[in-house]
């Protein structure tokens, strides 16, 4: 490649990042998932339409996978703790146990309904019974739904993917796929390893994060997606699931208060943003329409028992014993998205030139768009008619913390919701420890330093200047005064 080649790759790929960041804001008017329109741009720029030939299964699945290490550490880094923790046990159970059940029960109507051998049905099965972490993250957080929904949802998007690579590898394979006590102690053993490598890289990483004052704000964004990329890294080179290290090492160090949080949270954003771009633009492009006729009705059919069978009897034989309400089982059977995973791991196959490996690629993106443009965009039509969608909560308090480190401190940016409850109490009220105090006020775009009898407002942002020994007990006190106004704490005494 030349310098002119590079000029023409950078302008081709700059208006096509161009065009895809103008159709993020068509389909959230529209309620059309993002992923169908990049997928278009891609089958638009393929063969069937402008002529750009792409044929590099292998290239793309390639790339699909660090795509997908950047959107689940974005996930990481955005998922709350304390919404995620309660739904761990039951996270945990669907997606190990409940991927097992709609593995099998999907591959038997592949097999009965379609006519398609074993092998290939199960992989099929594995390949499409994985909700998809960029979907969820995506489709979630525009629907108000309970905190013990999203989470749940959110923590079974984040592992699931660990497990069914394994089986998709094990049954895309030209041998035989091994006995089935073997596959599940390979599971066991990759998770393991995958869950040790993303702790110990999360709680090391967020230590040093924490306490090495960096000369740049800036550095701190690299700094944290590069221990995420490490414990992919790190968990896949000692065979373990290098999906599920980057994902649980993405929650701790998301929920470690590092300094300049939001802007890692945003650099992270930006990055799964393009990650989700490439991706799906890939495997459009990667796709041939004229070839997929024969594929439309085993599509259908098997995209069919995964939504209306597999997906609901999983869910409700994996979360009736966690006291999983029916309304929520149904929403929770419906919320299954299907995006761009199940793709990639059809390129799995293909690249192993595995027994039908076309038939299923066609299948598998078939089977993607129909029935994600039927669940996204009814997703929160059918949270609404189940009355779960009621009572959502607001949002949490946004708190920047930039260590000082010559002035031996901290300062906290804070951002207050609308509806805080922080709003109305004034600044003595607040009764922050000593050595913190509210310095600076900004309020539509004006800023004052406040007095003790200043009244805070929903909407504005505070500056709060912290010696280090109580800046941990200063953003505690602020969190608690935001969920419970200005009572917060009389009655422990605190």
């Amino acid at each position: 490649m030349n310098v002119a080649h590079l000029n023409q790759l950078l302008l081709e790929s700059s208006v096509i990042l161009l065009v895809a960041v103008v159709a993020v804001r068509f389909s959230t008017r529209s309620g059309l998932p993002s992923l169908l329109i990049y997928l278009g741009i891609g089958v638009a720029l393929g063969q069937n339409g402008i002529g750009v030939t792409f044929n590099n299964a292998e290239l793309t699945q390639v790339l699909g996978y660090a795509a997908l290490v950047v959107i689940l550490a974005e996930g990481g880094l955005k998922t709350n703790w304390r919404e995620v923790r309660p739904a761990m046990p039951a996270a945990t159970v669907l997606a190990t146990v409940g991927v097992g059940v709609s593995v099998f029960v999907t591959a038997a109507g592949a097999h009965w309904l379609v006519g398609l051998d074993w092998q290939t049905s199960l992989l099929l099965g594995a390949i499409v019974s994985s909700t998809d972490a960029a979907a969820v993250f995506s489709v979630l957080r525009m629907v108000p739904l309970p905190h013990r929904l999203t989470g749940l949802l959110e923590a079974e998007s984040g592992f699931n993917d660990a497990p069914v690579v394994i089986l998709v590898v094990a049954f895309a394979s030209t041998g035989e796929p091994g006995t089935w006590y073997v596959l599940l102690g390979t599971i066991v053993a990759e998770l393991a390893i995958g869950a040790a490598v993303g702790l110990a890289v999360g709680k090391l990483g967020a230590f040093a994060v924490k306490h090495v004052a960096l000369p740049s704000s800036g550095l701190y964004p690299i700094a944290v997606v590069a221990l995420t990329v490490l414990a992919y890294a790190g968990g896949s080179l000692l065979h373990g699931s290098g999906f599920l290290a980057v994902y649980i090492s993405a929650v701790i160090l998301g929920n470690s208060k590092l300094p300049h949080g939001p802007a890692v949270r945003g650099f992270a954003d930006g990055l799964a943003w393009i990650g989700q771009i490439g991706m799906f633009v890939l495997l459009g492009l990667l796709a041939a329409p004229e070839s997929m006729g024969d594929a439309v009705v085993p599509a259908l059919v098997i995209g069919a028992v995964l939504v209306f069978l597999a997906r609901p009897l999983s869910v409700v034989l994996t979360l009736t014993p966690f006291r999983v309400s029916i309304r929520e089982q149904a929403l929770l059977s419906w919320a299954g998205l299907r995006g761009a995973v199940p793709i990639v791991l059809a390129t799995i196959p293909v690249v192993s030139g595995a027994h039908q490996a076309d038939d299923v690629f066609n299948i598998v993106f078939i089977l993607v768009v129909v029935f994600t443009l039927l669940q996204g965009p009814t997703l929160p039509w059918v949270a609404k008619r189940l009355r779960i969608a009621e009572g959502a909560m607001g949002q949490d308090l946004d708190i920047e913390s930039a260590p000082l480190e010559k002035l031996h401190g901290h300062l906290l940016s804070v951002s207050l919701a609308p509806d805080s409850r922080m709003s109305g109490v004034e600044i003595s009220e607040l009764r922050l420890p000593k050595g913190a105090a509210v310095t600076l006020v900004v309020r539509e775009g004006n800023s004052f330093v406040p007095d003790k009898a200043t009244m805070l407002r929903g909407g504005d942002e505070l500056l709060v200047v912290t010696t280090d020994e109580v800046g941990e007990a200063a953003e505690r006190r602020l969190r608690a005064v935001d969920k419970g106004g200005k009572l917060a704490g009389w009655l422990n005494g605190k």
